[in-house]
C-alpha cells in the first residue's frame, strides 16, 4: 500500500499525497487571508480563477503544478454559470486533464463554485 504524507501551505487547504498521486481537498473562493469572496462582490470567472490559484498554491507545496493534474472536479451551485466557470478554467488547464462538472444545492461557506484535483507528484 502507497503510503500517505500530508503537504501544508498558508495558501489553502492541504492535499494527500501518495508516491503516485495527489490528491486536492476541494477548493472555495477563499483568499490567503480568509476572506470569501462573494456573488455580491466577484464574478464567477473571479472566484474561479481564485480557486485554481489555492490549487496551484498547493500543489507547489506538495512538489507538483497545475501542468501535472489528471482529473479535475468542479462544484457549481448554478450551471448557469459554467460557461463563465469555463473560460477561465480553460486557460489554466490547457492540456485538458479529465474533468466532471457537478450542479450542487450548497457548497461550504456559501461559496458558488469549488473546485479539486488530483495531481502526478
Amino acid at each position: 500500500m502507497a503510503e500517505y504524507k500530508k503537504v501544508y501551505t498558508a495558501d489553502a487547504a492541504p492535499p494527500i499525497t501518495t508516491s503516485t498521486a495527489i490528491y486536492c481537498s476541494g477548493q472555495i473562493p477563499c483568499t490567503p487571508a480568509g476572506e470569501i469572496l462573494t456573488l455580491s462582490t466577484s464574478s464567477i470567472a473571479e472566484m474561479t480563477e481564485l480557486c485554481i490559484k489555492n490549487l496551484s498554491a498547493v500543489l507547489v507545496a506538495a512538489g507538483s503544478s497545475i501542468e501535472k493534474v489528471v482529473k479535475v472536479t468542479v462544484f457549481l451551485t448554478s450551471m448557469d454559470s459554467f460557461a463563465e466557470m469555463n473560460g477561465v478554467y480553460e486557460k489554466f488547464f490547457a492540456h485538458k486533464p479529465a474533468r466532471s462538472c457537478v450542479a450542487v444545492y450548497q457548497l461550504p461557506k456559501g461559496a458558488p463554485v469549488e473546485i479539486e484535483c488530483i495531481a502526478l507528484p
